[in-house]
């Protein structure tokens, strides 16, 4: 019997083809097992009784079909050997790979592999990808609906279905759907479908789309967004994502604010080629009170063939006011600065060939509006590392020129559009070693700048300023003091790094009526000598690497002609090459030969905390004139702690005084299952208030979160205002409110 079934049976061509096994079997009884071998692989039935009715097979008692990695079981099974078609009833389970189902009946077309279940409940595992911005569970999918048709082994249609991640005894959330398709690795798509917690309807979708594991992008309206605030009332947005191809996408959207107007959002961002990538980003607001205006931005990057790279990074930010009004975080709001960049560059045998453009533009104040802006526009900069042209020689060549066109525009100084400028400057470095001791690197450099405008009086006139300087520095390395010891299973080491340089510029006689670009052209004659005294602590546990723990460098700088070529102009504010190479801060308003003594204190234990000390120290005013702190901890658990003070303290004609404070503490994080918390704060010392305060508490569960933050934004005039958000989220899909991922604290 079982030769003559084997000889008739047909290859399998589809997973619910392996119920081509009950037309294989015949009138055995009892529990028995057969079983066969096609040429789609082996299967085999169990089942307490099972017989043939010409070309009609039946089983039943406990029926246990598997196939590969199909398995089907039931009280009774039939089919019928020519039509392909079977019947199963009674306690029917279906497993295929990640799917489970169960139901009262089912009929499959064993050669489709097409079928329908009858009044069933199931679960389908979706692998999902890592996602900082989704919550994600490991939990499958469960359904249950009043009828499924499977159309093969990755689309399934309901009819009547619920749909949840969460443990069905007693889920939080539930989709329903009276007409629902599930394709597998893709989507989820949802027709008149309505969402509810604790079995409350919350929202209705006449469409919705949910993802169903895979790298599918789909297509459709997001989620939207309703909130309140005091300064822009209610405020409704919802977007448009398009994604018509694997290397592009859109987004498209629109909010509406009820005390200011309208806003509109877009994104587009495209990967035509492996190493070419492309992304334009635009918000803006058409706003009732005079605030409005936009920011874009447009980045890409491209890898082109001979080795060239192309970068474009542009943004435009229409003015400070608008930035004030309605940015969200406090970060954004009080970044006034807005850089962009274009550049193709090439690197070769030691040279780089670069054609480049740029414009920076600070925004002064916003009311009364001002700001600089500095442009270099087009330009070309080739240059050379150090290269020895003769190998028993220790001489290194290097050079670097460029010619671009300049512009500069402020309240007190508007140039031409383009302003020529070139420079060429040829350097040869001598390295000299007396054994390991001592080392002495002198480096000789010539330039010659050219402008095709320059000052007179202050204001910009046409004709060419040449600059020729000749610059000599000579790095001293003084040797290393080393002590080593070991305590326990740790070896230490501690370190004194002493170091000199000189450097000597001559040349720069029209300091005064060179036009400020760039750092280019605020270099000054000067005759000085930086020295710092650098400590390191090193511990090494067994054969374990080697970690830093302690760092410590104190540097100072003295002039030998604290005039600097007549640079220098006292009672005012002077900024330029020399004086900003030892310290960011502003500190010379008169003649002096000693810069501030500047400490760079780092302790990292390798564990828990970190701690960063900077600090400033002015002898000839004989106060410490700058300082800051930062410190970064996680006391115990996912516990943290960030803190950070600054404070500078001059004079008004250097720096007015200020002094800040900022603080984030908090426990877990955004993915976190159970309870997660933060507060965020900046305090303004000197003028005794909170600029910025978010508090945020989040709770996620096996299949959802919730998410609450009270957030105050404290930005003069423009901008001051209370925010309070909430999020739903839904594990694995997405986030149903207002607080936004870019926005949260973890």
């Amino acid at each position: 019997m079982t030769r003559s079934t084997k000889e008739t049976c047909r290859p399998l061509r589809s997973a619910a083809g392996a119920l081509l096994l009950l037309l294989c079997a015949a009138g055995a009884r009892g529990q028995q097992r057969a079983p066969l071998v096609t040429p789609g692989g082996e299967f085999a039935i169990e089942a307490e009784t099972q017989r043939k009715d010409g070309d009609v097979y039946s089983a039943s008692g406990n029926v246990d079909l598997r196939y590969q990695n199909a398995r089907l079981r039931a009280d009774q099974i039939e089919g019928n050997r020519v039509t392909g078609e079977a019947r199963a009833s009674g306690h029917v389970q279906f497993d295929y790979g990640t799917q489970h189902i169960e139901g009262e009946e089912a009929q499959l077309n064993l050669y489709t592999g097409r079928g329908r279940f009858l009044r069933v409940r199931g679960t389908v595992s979706m692998p999902r990808r890592a996602n900082p911005s989704v919550l994600i569970s490991s939990n499958p999918l469960y359904f249950e609906a009043q009828e499924i048709v499977r159309e093969d082994e990755k689309t399934y249609k309901l009819r009547g279905a619920w749909m949840t991640i969460c443990l069905p005894e007693r889920p939080t959330w539930k989709f329903y759907a009276p007409s629902a398709t599930l394709k597998l690795e893709k989507r989820i798509a949802l027709v008149n479908a309505n969402f509810r917690v604790y079995r409350i309807p919350l929202f209705y979708f006449p469409y919705a789309s949910l993802p169903a594991g895979g790298r599918v992008r789909q297509s459709g309206f997001l989620l939207p967004e309703i909130s309140h605030t005091n300064s822009k009332g209610w405020q409704a947005g919802d977007a448009y994502y398009w994604a018509p191809t694997e290397w592009l996408d859109v987004e498209a959207g629109a909010q509406y604010y009820s005390e200011r107007g309208w806003g509109q959002s877009g994104l587009l961002r495209l990967a035509p080629a492996e190493n070419t990538r492309a992304e334009l980003r635009y918000f803006g607001v058409m706003d009732r009170q005079n605030q409005g205006g936009h920011v874009a931005r447009f980045l890409l990057e491209s890898k082109l063939p001979g080795g060239w790279h192309a970068v474009a990074d542009l943004n435009n930010l229409s003015s400070l006011t608008f930035r004030l009004a309605f940015s969200t975080t406090f970060e954004e709001a009080t970044v006034s600065e807005v850089h962009s960049s274009a550049f193709l560059t090439n690197n070769f045998r030691g040279f780089s060939l670069n054609f480049f453009s740029s414009d920076y533009k600070d925004f002064l104040s916003a009311a009364p509006p001002a700001s600089i802006t500095l442009r270099r526009m087009p330009g070309a900069r080739i240059s050379s590392v150090e290269q020895a042209p003769w190998r028993r020689l220790p001489f290194y060549f290097g050079f670097h020129a460029l010619a671009d066109g300049a512009y500069r525009g402020d309240p007190n100084l508007t140039t031409a559009a383009i302003v020529q400028r070139s420079e060429i400057a040829p350097r040869v470095t001598i390295p000299l070693h007396w054994g390991p001791w001592l080392g002495v690197t002198p480096t000789f450099q010539v330039r010659t700048t050219r402008y095709g405008a320059q000052l007179q009086g202050g204001l910009p006139v046409g004709g060419p300023l040449v600059r020729n300087t000749g610059e000599v520095t000579v790095d001293l390395r003084l040797p290393e003091l080393a002590g080593i010891w070991e305590a326990g299973e740790a070896k230490w080491k501690h370190t004194i790094e002493p170091a000199a340089v000189y450097r000597y510029v001559n040349g720069v006689k029209s300091y005064d009526r060179i036009i400020r670009f760039n750092e280019t052209d605020t270099l000054t004659d000067t005759n000085e000598a930086e020295y710092s005294l650098t400590q390191r602590l090193y511990r090494r546990k067994g054969q374990g690497p080697v970690n830093e723990l302690l760092s410590w460098r104190v540097a100072q700088k003295y002039y030998f002609d604290p005039t600097f070529g007549g640079a220098l102009a006292p009672g005012q504010r002077n900024v330029f090459q020399a004086l900003n190479s030892i310290t960011p801060f502003a500190f010379a308003d008169s003649y002096r030969r000693f810069s501030p003594l500047v400490s760079d204190f780092h302790v990292d234990p390798g564990g828990r905390w970190d701690v960063d000390f900077l600090t400033n120290y002015d002898p000839v005013r004989g106060r410490v004139t700058a300082y800051g702190t930062l410190a970064t901890m996680h006391p115990f658990g996912e516990s943290f702690l960030t803190l950070a003070h600054y404070r500078v303290q001059a004079n008004t004609i250097l720096q007015p005084f200020e002094q800040q404070i900022r603080a984030l503490a908090g426990w877990g994080k955004m993915n976190r299952k159970g309870w997660s918390t933060a507060v965020a704060l900046n305090y303004d010392v000197n003028r005794k208030f909170f600029q910025y305060q978010v508090m945020q508490v989040t709770y996620n569960g096996n299949c959802c979160g919730i998410s609450f933050e009270y957030r105050r934004l404290a930005l003069g005039p423009v901008s001051s205002e209370n925010q309070f958000r909430a999020s739903f989220l839904i594990a694995n899909i997405g986030t149903f409110g207002t607080l936004r991922h870019e926005e949260k604290l973890f």
